[in-house]
């Protein structure tokens, strides 16, 4: 009979601790299946609008930011959505990539500028540009951003193409970067839409319309920012009162387990 009370104050103490050192399980997030949809031939990514979709819910299945699926498509402050609407996620090819969630657009980007000339083509020059202060507006001291992508897109879709962002100066004046250019255009309506590379988040309206006249020469900025993140390991340390709480835990047990010994000692 001593010896079987013994045992079972051990035990118990024994299992307290054990309870308390052992943390709970984390039920593992559920994964929704998505299947990315695949660029057009001009470049452009677009996310075709479900029943029941919402900004916040493309943003978890395509992994881009609500700010920016807002802004890129101009849509309202409440993100409203029509069945069948198209979204344009992002701008394909090797050197594009989706944009990563991250601080809201601060601006739309510079309003075009035609340059009249004396006729036949035309042409687009973009730029997308480092916005050092993320205020949208370019800076003379921010220049381009490698590995973006620009895609010009004409309003009848005779003409659709595709090309790289550069960090350059301008052979001509190195205060100036050197931008990305489109030319002999035919005259028109045409779309340019920009992507920033993996790292950035855009700080600016990622698309606008131009319209080209004979001899026109037109200017966009698209701003970039460097993404800022945040060290997290996701490992919380232990409790140092969980600790102090243990070692209590098992010096009264040791103690309830001794007193328990000499008082059936004494019997």
């Amino acid at each position: 009979m001593k010896t079987k009370l013994l045992a079972l104050c051990l035990l118990l103490t024994g299992a307290l601790l054990l309870w308390l050192q052992v943390p709970a399980a984390a039920s593992p997030d559920p994964q929704t299946q998505y299947a990315t949809p695949t660029a057009q031939p001009d470049g452009r990514i677009i996310y075709i609008v479900q029943p029941g979709d919402t900004c916040t819910k493309i943003s978890l299945l395509t992994g881009v930011s609500v700010d920016y699926l807002r802004t890129t498509n101009q849509l309202n402050e409440n993100c409203d959505l029509r069945e069948g609407q198209e979204l344009l996620i992002g701008v394909g090819g090797p050197a594009a990539s989706s944009p990563t969630p991250g601080p809201s657009p601060t601006s739309a980007p510079t309003q075009p500028t035609p340059t009249p000339g004396a006729g036949g083509s035309a042409q687009v020059c973009a730029l997308l540009y480092d916005d050092l202060n993320g205020d949208g507006l370019r800076q003379e001291t921010e220049f381009g951003v490698d590995g973006g992508a620009v895609s010009l897109v004409s309003a009848n879709g005779q003409y659709s193409q595709t090309l790289n962002t550069t960090s350059d100066r301008d052979p001509d004046d190195v205060e100036e970067p050197l931008r990305t250019c489109f030319e002999d255009l035919e005259p028109g309506v045409y779309t340019l839409s920009g992507g920033v590379p993996s790292g950035y988040n855009p700080t600016t309206a990622l698309n606008t319309t131009v319209e080209l006249v004979p001899g026109d020469t037109t200017y966009v900025d698209f701003g970039a920012q460097v993404q800022t993140v945040s060290e997290d390991d996701g490992e919380k340390g232990t409790s140092p009162l969980l600790g102090i709480l243990g070692a209590a835990l098992l010096l009264g047990g040791i103690g309830l387990g001794i007193y328990a010994w000499r008082i059936l000692r004494k019997k």
